[in-house]
């Protein structure tokens, strides 16, 4: 046996951090909580200072059993759980478990799993921080409180199965607004004018109506826009003023959680959980040729920016020896977290910056490289130069009319030559026009162009994170499970990436606007977290906090359940007859989205897919071809006749057969971009669309 045992929270940590010990450490899993509230009752004595009840997790009698066994044959136990507030509540718990003295030099972190950080922290091991387990069981017990005095109540008044929750409640109620704003949202009419110029030189270029007489102008009529257009006809354009510059533009800081999950959405389309699970176990370690079991990431539940010096030097190494010294700063580059960060943990970055996206995709699955490159690449540019562009900002002049162009050309790739950021709205020119001040212009071509103003956008799953960040809703650890929660409650659904209210989701919103309006908002969820912030930092009281808490709460709740009534939903009618009983059939939400069923359940119980015909042909039958959904949930098209011509495709049809092999041509993103791609994955075609 061991001298030094170890635990740790899964096995493959446990396998990554083995690696590096020598044969004095045994090191072992938890698997996550051995201890919590039960899920039967509230768990939380109210009449004793809010005292939780815990109780062992159904199914971990025989895993509690060994740990007891293995810490009793141990010379030192090492509690070596995540570096968080739920981390440090789990080795608390253990330590309970264990008949470990909490005071005791028992506890271990780590913001990296390697060697030298492994070695270092196993000879400095430290007490259990109770603040952080202070923080951790006052956040347990708010939303315990809120989720079990709140749910019955609205399983009484609006429909059986329904949750509420401190935080999942505001964000269901940011989708609402969201949506009612666009439904309210009154659009503005305007004309863009755009004239297509030629400079002496011979190039060609767009440039944009701005306004007259010196003063910018905003065209909101089609008779306005009329006279405009009649009278740059004949107008002589010409060169009012040219200014050239050099631009310098910054890289973005390395990731925190939020900002990884939000980009991860933007250019892999991951959800939050794909993007957490597979940063989870990048964090833990994965199997890398030549390396063995590597931890590849820091952790990955952060909101600083703070990067360590020896991490700082090891990039500005590698920047040297593979891109130049031009791409290295003269010095570290240092990035300033936001105001209320904790800041507890280092920036998402590389363990290893040696251990390059290339040599990572040989052994990874697909969805852990691509969020492994996606990390490394901006960790690596977050420590280069800047990019370097030659602008051109141009005024034109048309008699008394002004427009304006605007010109960028790189001239030095600094970051972008490892991550290129958002494309900007200036026109990228190979070759800088050379116009002076002065220079006449000749007219190509006039356009004019009715246009109207756009309500808000739909919210994605990175906008969202973003919301929910910048409003100090929850925390980095939260993001991911309070969406999920919302959309497996069907308070929310995603349609094509955007999130939109279902039904339940305004009537549950207005009705805990209206009775608990206090609670269920953007302020006093952020005030919450502030105060779970100074309990952690050891200068709130958790209990008094609860008690500060629950006596308005408590009032208001009595006061709602006396004066809400029997709220009923109505349930969408469509034009669809139920062949069965010759009902309208209505909408309803499953799990997997909209369906149809018939109203008059149970007598008849006929329910059906929605049919969304795409608007494109079958390329073999010329039968329809539908949206459909996968029992995962996920959409695919198919014929209506599919069952003879066989046509089931995961990408949107294009109508059109491949050239080269003679499969169904489909409609694909890739990046910015959209491209026309066989379906046949052995044929390989594409073209530009």
């Amino acid at each position: 046996m061991a001298k030094n045992l170890i635990i740790v929270e899964s096995p493959a940590k446990a396998k990554t951090i083995k690696k590096y010990l020598g044969r004095d450490y045994s090191v072992v899993a938890s698997f996550g909580h051995l201890r919590d509230l039960p899920k039967s009752q509230l768990g939380i004595d109210i009449e004793n200072d809010f005292a939780p009840k815990y109780i062992t997790i159904r199914g971990k009698g025989d895993l509690l059993f060994t740990l007891k066994k293995e810490a009793k044959a141990a010379d030192r136990v090492f509690l070596a759980t995540d570096p968080d507030r739920e981390g440090e509540a789990i080795s608390w718990h253990l330590a309970h478990i264990l008949e470990l003295d909490p005071a005791s030099d028992c506890r271990i972190t780590f913001n990296e799993i390697t060697k030298n950080v492994l070695k270092a922290a196993v000879k400095e091991p430290r007490p259990i921080n109770l603040d952080l387990v202070d923080a951790q069981q006052a956040r347990r017990a708010v939303d315990r409180i809120v989720g079990y005095k709140l749910s019955p109540l609205l399983w009484r008044k609006v429909k059986k199965g329904l949750s509420a929750g401190r935080v999942q409640s505001v964000v269901t109620r940011l989708v609402v607004e969201r949506e009612r704003e666009i439904e309210s949202f009154i659009p503005d009419e305007y004309w863009l004018i755009h004239a297509l110029l030629k400079c002496k030189d011979g190039h060609t270029f767009k440039a944009k109506f701005h306004g007259k007489n010196g003063k910018k102008m905003t065209i909101s009529d089609g008779k306005t826009a009329e006279a405009i257009f009649a009278d740059l006809q004949n107008a002589a354009f010409e060169v009012a003023n040219a200014k050239y510059d050099d631009r310098k533009k910054a890289p973005a800081p390395p990731f925190t959680t939020s900002t990884m999950q939000q980009e991860a959405a933007r250019r892999l389309g991951f959800t939050s959980r794909k993007t957490m699970s597979a940063a989870q176990i990048l964090y833990e370690g994965v199997e890398i040729e030549g390396h063995g079991t590597v931890g590849l990431i820091t952790y990955m539940r952060t909101d600083s920016l703070r990067i360590s010096q020896e991490a700082s030097e090891a990039a500005l190494s590698y920047i040297k020896g593979r891109y130049g010294t031009e791409f290295a700063p003269s010095k570290a580059r240092f990035y300033k977290s936001r105001a209320a960060a904790q800041d507890a943990h280092e920036a998402i970055r590389p363990t290893n910056i040696e251990i390059t996206p290339e040599i990572a995709k040989k052994t990874l699955p697909a969805d852990q490289y691509k969020l492994y490159k996606l990390i490394w690449e901006r960790f690596m540019a977050s420590q280069m130069t800047d990019a370097i562009y030659s602008t051109l900002q141009a005024d034109i002049k048309a008699d008394a009319y002004l427009f304006k162009a605007s010109f960028a050309k790189m001239t030095f790739p600094g970051f972008e030559l490892v991550y290129k950021p958002e494309a900007e709205n200036e026109d990228e020119a190979e070759d800088m026009l050379s116009m002076r001040k002065g220079d006449a212009l000749s007219m190509k071509k006039l356009e004019k162009q009715q246009n109207f103003t756009e309500p808000p956008s739909r919210y994605t799953e990175g906008a969202l994170i973003r919301a929910m960040e910048e409003k100090g809703i929850g925390r980095p650890s939260t993001y991911a499970p309070t969406i999920s929660t919302i959309l497996n409650r069907g308070y929310v659904v995603r349609e094509k990436k955007l999130f939109m209210p279902t039904e339940l989701g305004y009537v549950t919103t207005d009705l805990m606007t209206e009775h608990f309006g206090d609670l269920i908002n953007v302020e006093f969820t952020a005030d919450m977290e502030s105060k779970l912030d100074r309990v952690e930092e050891g200068t709130e009281n958790w209990v008094e906090l609860l008690r500060q808490f629950y006596t308005p709460f408590a009032e208001t709740l009595a006061k709602a359940d006396a004066a809400i009534g029997k709220v009923s939903l109505q349930d969408e009618v469509s034009d669809v007859i139920c062949e069965k009983c010759g009902r309208n059939m209505v909408y309803k939400m499953g799990r997997f989205g909209k369906f149809l069923a018939c109203p008059g359940f149970p007598e008849c119980r006929n329910a059906k897919p929605i049919v969304t015909e795409v608007g494109v042909p079958c390329p073999k039958c010329g039968g329809k071809v539908l949206e459909r959904r996968s029992k995962k949930g996920r959409i695919f098209y198919a014929c209506e006749n599919s069952e003879k011509c066989g046509v089931i495709l995961w990408d949107m049809p294009t109508g059109t057969l491949c050239e080269k092999c003679g499969s169904p041509e489909v409609s694909k993103k890739r990046g910015r971009t959209t491209i026309i791609a066989c379906s046949n994955r052995e044929c390989g075609k594409t073209k530009e669309k």
